[in-house]
């Protein structure tokens, strides 16, 4: 406060001083900006740490952005207002001018607000948000950048379509307004339970031994998904405990037939972490299709029954 009215005092002495007063204070902000980034490079090598460490350099980072960025407004508006009973008057003035012109930006920021404050999202959270699928790379104070990643052949939408058939990356960058939490819902993968379940799903014939078949799927099942079960096993207790879940969550997996025209169908439900399910399914399946064979069970395929034929004639010359 005292730095604000030394300045304040000093605008007195005319334009030219107001312009050396300016050009000092934006030196001193961008100084402190680049004290701060050099200071986060000194550290990132003795670190060499992911996760928490990458995490808490981003909000230095972020919240040296914010400070500069009030210090700026706030010294510059007393540099050039000078007295200090006209300030209130001006500074309602220009936020009226700025809420009407920057609207959507104004918006953004706002839910830029809600975002940080409401825990929505926040740097390494795998959301979905706008029709775009992906990892928070960048929280920025209008934007958010995600790196974008496919979807299942049966999950497929937005504009334009992705071309990656699994959760990886396509190697897009995506930039969404923050605003959009306001009119899309915000999917979140890894905030309160970074686990999801998956299926996978395995026709038999009607003629094959399907309790056979259950037993091959639950037991390669275990093998592979126990490990995350138990990880998982606190953070479903700490969800049941902030939010109405109506019965305990089943880790575990577990096997459910259906019947249709053609074949049994064995719907494997099983834990997964967020990240990895694609290589996770994939070592699952070259498990099974080995197991299948030795306990001869067949996957089936459509098929088709002739029930009856018509009377064929034939006429010869």
């Amino acid at each position: 406060m005292t730095l604000l009215v030394d300045v304040s005092m000093l605008s007195e002495g005319g334009v030219g001083r107001q312009l050396v007063v300016s050009v000092i204070l934006v030196a001193i902000v961008i100084g402190f900006r680049a004290l701060v980034t050099a200071a986060l490079r000194r550290r990132r090598p003795v670190e060499m740490q992911e996760g928490a460490s990458e995490r808490r350099r981003f909000w230095v980072r972020q919240a040296s952005k914010l400070i500069a960025f009030v210090v700026l407004v706030a010294g510059l508006m007393f540099i050039w207002v000078g007295d200090t009973s006209r300030f209130a008057t001006v500074a309602g003035l220009l936020t009226a001018g700025i809420a009407v012109a920057l609207q959507r930006v104004i918006t953004a920021m706002a839910a830029y607000l809600i975002i940080l404050r409401g825990r929505v999202f926040t740097v390494g959270d795998r959301i979905t948000i706008g029709g775009v699928r992906g990892d928070v790379v960048r929280l920025g104070l209008v934007q958010t950048t995600v790196m974008e990643m496919g979807e299942p052949p049966g999950a497929h939408s937005g504009d334009p379509e992705v071309w990656v058939n699994a959760r990886q990356y396509t190697g897009r960058v995506v930039n969404i307004t923050n605003d959009k939490i306001f009119d899309t819902p915000v999917y979140n993968y890894t905030r309160e339970f970074p686990y999801m379940w998956e299926e996978m799903h395995f026709p038999i014939e009607y003629t094959g031994d399907f309790k056979r078949a259950e037993s091959i799927l639950l037991d390669i099942a275990h093998r592979h998904t126990d490990a995350t079960a138990e990880r998982a096993a606190p953070a479903s207790d700490h969800m049941r405990e902030r939010y109405f879940v109506p019965e305990r969550l089943e880790l575990g997996p577990k096997v459910y037939l259906r019947m249709t025209d053609n074949w049994i169908e064995l719907s494997l439900r099983f834990l997964a972490p967020v990240h990895g399910v694609r290589g996770l399914k994939d070592a699952m399946t070259r498990e099974i299709l080995p197991a299948f064979e030795e306990a001869r069970l067949q996957i089936a395929s459509t098929t088709f029954a002739v029930t009856g034929l018509p009377t064929v004639k034939i006429a010869r010359e």
